[in-house]
């Protein structure tokens, strides 16, 4: 008898350079991922306890520090529960988990100092992260361990968002109630922060301590930092914002987890700010909000910074609830170019691929290629590109072009398909700037409703499938040169 083998697939391993960046159609090119010294310590050696009683603070501040001084190498983190307040990484240092690994980071708000750094877009006083680096060279998190933030003590709930069960256990909790009695805060600081109407930048320090647990920090924030490699470990429970790399170079995340509660308020998995040379590969996002997000600064702040997030590569990817699947914006006002996205699910999100703006933002998005999309029972649009960001209604006026007003072009779609949504795809460009260049092909899109096309300029759809349930497959409104 004949025995017939057969090869599930011809392609390498897809965490490999040469597949990821051949033939790339942006112009990326690859960069290698921060290698660390084979010398290492244990924070045991530094008197850490993995009982989940014992604060390990210090623990993983010295070994942080010996290893450093050494010049760079691994920090282990054994099997155990270790509980800890912030970790701050340096020069040369790589954490080091193990499966049985569970990081719990500290319930005490005064564990947290405030530190200066950037949220929405915006530069302000703000707890410091959990995990947390400034201006730091070569350092790495990885493994198979589990980091969890605690965010359940941070974060601000409506009642709308949970149970009657789940909120009588929050209100049973402490925790102060706003005037109608619709949302918790943990503390009568967090209310009154809630309150307050200064910007971020405009906050004194003895102000923003007044109200501290307002500002909840995200949950990883690497600031300025060139190399680093983030690998297998997962995150969950961030108070804000899960992962925050921004103003970041040779970025390498692979092999991830990110779970927050689809509760969770601003519960974003991935945001990346800002940062150049990417790769994001081999991972899933379960989000309270946005699951994968490139941002840039937001306004006049960010068009000062005038730095884009660019040359990213994005592979393989699962995001489940959430906001949107991939997203763009809407805090891009430095601009977001040369991304290449392929052979990601979204399933559960509010949105699929998802690009926000408004008048204001400023900034350009231009040269993203998308391709092998697939997605299935999304809740609002499969596809969404709206420069009406957090504004309602449409309006007909034709403002005056200036630097506030956002540009997105030479956007290329390929093999998108979706199964379930509200509307297959709503391209919402400006009366004063169209979305131009926009490109739609080999898709298959079933939805309630159909295709919306609104102030867009060259637009091309090929090989295009609407099924919509109810409502025109296609509509159109000051569209010039289309192409079916």
């Amino acid at each position: 008898m004949a025995i017939l083998a057969l090869s599930c697939s011809n392609r390498p391993e897809i965490t490999s350079a040469e597949f990821l960046y051949k033939n790339n159609p942006v112009g990326l090119i690859s960069f290698d991922p921060p290698t660390f010294p084979n010398r290492s310590v244990s924070i045991v050696e530094y008197g850490a306890v993995g009982d989940g009683l014992k604060d390990n603070t210090a623990a993983f501040a010295d070994a942080i520090q010996a290893i450093h001084q050494k010049g760079g190498g691994y920090v282990d983190v054994p099997e155990g529960l270790w509980s800890t307040g912030p970790i701050e990484l340096k020069d040369g240092v790589c954490l080091r988990t193990q499966s049985g690994t569970l990081v719990l980071f500290s319930s005490n708000f005064d564990q947290y100092p405030l530190v200066q750094t950037y949220y929405e877009g915006a530069y302000g006083w703000r707890a410091k992260a959990p995990i947390y680096a400034r201006d730091a060279k070569n350092i790495g998190i990885v493994g198979a361990g589990i980091f969890d933030g605690n965010g359940d003590v941070w974060r601000p709930m409506k009642q709308g968002n949970v149970n009657r069960f789940q909120w009588r256990d929050l209100l049973a909790s402490g925790g102060v109630l706003n005037e109608d009695a619709s949302v918790w805060y943990p503390t009568q600081s967090a209310l009154e922060g809630s309150q307050s109407v200064l910007a971020p930048g405009e906050r004194s320090y003895e102000q923003s301590v007044a109200i501290k647990v307002w500002l909840r920090p995200v949950m990883l924030n690497f600031i300025s930092c060139t190399d680093v490699l983030i690998e297998g470990v997962q995150f969950r429970n961030s108070p804000a914002w899960c992962l925050h790399p921004v103003l970041c170079n040779n970025v390498t995340i692979r092999n991830i987890r990110v779970k927050n509660d689809d509760w969770a308020a601003n519960g974003d998995a991935l945001d990346i700010e800002s940062c150049s040379n990417v790769l994001v590969t081999d991972s899933h996002f379960d989000a309270g909000d946005d699951g994968i997000c490139l941002k840039s600064g937001k306004d006049a702040e960010g068009r000062a910074r005038g730095v884009p997030t660019q040359n990213v590569r994005i592979h393989n990817c699962t995001v489940y609830n959430g906001h949107g699947g991939f997203v763009v914006g809407s805090e891009m006002s430095g601009g977001v170019r040369n991304v290449y996205l392929s052979d990601c699910r979204f399933t559960g999100t509010d949105n699929g691929l998802r690009f926000k703006s408004t008048r204001g933002r400023g900034g350009v998005v231009e040269n993203i290629h998308i391709e092998r999309v697939y997605m299935s029972n999304i809740k609002r649009d499969a596809i969404l590109y709206d420069l009406y960001y957090g504004n309602k209604g449409n309006d007909t006026v034709v403002y005056e072009v200036n630097e506030g007003t956002p540009q997105f072009r030479n956007i290329f779609m390929q093999d998108i398909y979706c199964k379930g949504a509200q509307r297959a795809a709503l391209f919402q460009g400006l009366p004063e700037m169209h979305l131009e260049n926009i490109v739609l092909k080999n898709a298959v899109l079933e939805a309630k409703e159909g295709l919306v096309y609104k102030d867009l300029t060259n637009v091309r759809l090929q090989n295009v499938i609407i099924q919509a349930h109810g409502k025109p497959e296609v509509q159109y409104e000051e569209v010039d040169l289309a192409t079916l």
